[in-house]
């Protein structure tokens, strides 16, 4: 079932993995709320400025496709959301960070795409709505993921995923945008890169790259 031809693993668990802060939408054990946090994991990180992500637009689909905004209110290093409805859904969100410029590099435009499962994690995409995207695909306590870009699939996206027994993984997409699978059920986070070189103008500023990146939380059963 799971094909891993062509999936190659890059590192090994803290070894090679996507570094920086992301957003995670990092649901409670009941479904009926979540943070949201700007972290390198799925816990608050109080030194940072979460209000970076403000501009964030949160939205709820539920297991029949329908899809309200969500609202948040800010804590310590998170934001919280409430999650209405019951069974399975997905919170999907899209958070324009603008154009940044580190030391000598070239500008690039920043943008984040963080997603979380509630219930099962096989929820199915949210499609061409996202510039980028993972999805779960569980079976019988074990895991692989798929990268999507505008719903296709991404093929050697650098994705590092975080485990139900800690660490992190770095590895790459295959030429259908899988990584390989992952044994183990529980939490599971995972981080997405894309960087587009395609050059343009963002609220008045140039930028000659397009840097994305899409978050996962999911729970995957025995």
């Amino acid at each position: 079932m799971y094909r891993m031809i062509g999936a190659a693993v890059v590192g090994l668990f803290a070894v090679g993995a996507v570094r920086g802060h992301f957003q995670f939408v990092v649901p409670d054990a009941k479904g009926e709320s979540a943070k949201v946090v700007f972290s390198d994991d799925l816990e608050p990180d109080t030194n940072v400025n979460v209000e970076k992500i403000a501009s964030t637009k949160l939205t709820l689909r539920d297991a029949a496709g329908k899809e309200v905004p969500l609202e948040w209110k800010k804590g310590d290093g998170f934001y919280a959301v409430n999650v209405p409805g019951r069974g399975d859904r997905v919170i999907y969100g899209v958070t324009d960070y603008g154009v940044l410029q580190k030391g000598d590099d070239k500008p690039f435009k920043l943008a984040y795409y963080p997603k979380a499962t509630i219930g099962s994690a096989a929820a199915k995409a949210v499609g061409e709505k996202l510039a980028l995207e993972v999805v779960a695909e569980p079976a019988m306590g074990k895991v692989r993921f798929q990268v999507l870009a505008a719903g296709k699939p991404l093929a050697d996206s650098e994705v590092t995923v975080m485990g139900p027994s800690g660490g992190k993984r770095a590895v790459k997409t295959d030429k259908d945008g899988y990584t390989p699978t992952f044994d183990g059920a529980g939490r599971y986070g995972v981080v997405a890169k894309r960087v587009e070189a395609k050059a343009g103008e963002h609220a008045g500023k140039k930028f000659d790259e397009i840097r994305s990146y899409a978050t996962l939380v999911c729970e995957v059963q025995k």
